[in-house]
């Protein structure tokens, strides 16, 4: 499926310019996953997606049988400022997540969480991301029939607190509470929002 690999990068470029840089990771059992980095330094941020992981469909993990054809496809963005946190540490991270569905037989999909055990990048009060709604940064990739669309799904770090409110009050609500509340999403040191 390296063709499909092609045009998701040649979207990418499309939307977020030349990367400028890049790293690959293959983990036991996987395909190899990549992750670009793209700067910009006119909004002053950095943007990570991943490369990969839309190569083979996500299976349902109640199927016998995985679909080698048919099931969601996807690619994970990350866009933080720059300067503030040694965030390029998120390489790793971000390759785990996107191997997620290879391994652990699992689809990603908008309102999950997903953890990685550890802080994203050295001194990041983030070990797990809230998965967005697609569409808004990087349009989906229309693939040919019957191939499903490759979506481009935004991560938004969650705080330990974060992450144990939205299990019992939801994705949504979750949302909601930043949005009430200002909380800017792509700051790599910021608090908490306010639970209660």
């Amino acid at each position: 499926m390296a063709e499909i690999l092609v045009l998701v990068e040649a979207r990418l470029r499309t939307a977020l310019g030349e990367p400028d840089a890049r790293a690959a990771i293959t983990f036991l059992g996987t395909d190899r996953i990549e992750v670009l980095r793209f700067i910009d330094a006119e909004a002053g941020l950095v943007r990570y997606a991943t490369l990969g992981m839309s190569a083979q469909p996500m299976a349902d993990p109640t199927s016998a049988l995985a679909d080698p054809v048919k099931g969601p496809r996807a690619e994970l963005l990350l866009t933080v400022r720059a300067g503030l946190a040694d965030t390029d540490q998120v390489l790793r991270p971000l390759a785990v997540l996107a191997a997620t569905p290879q391994v652990e037989g699992v689809v990603v999909a908008p309102g999950a969480s997903l953890d990685v055990g550890e802080p994203l990048w050295p001194g990041a009060p983030f070990s797990s991301v809230l998965v967005a709604e697609p569409g808004g940064l990087v349009e989906d990739l229309d693939l040919d029939a019957p191939l499903d669309p490759v979506r481009f799904l935004p991560l938004l770090p969650m705080t330990s607190n974060e992450a144990a409110w939205k299990r019992v009050h939801g994705a949504q609500a979750l949302e909601e509470r930043w949005l009430g509340n200002g909380t800017d999403l792509r700051d790599p040191l910021r608090r908490s929002v306010t639970l209660d």
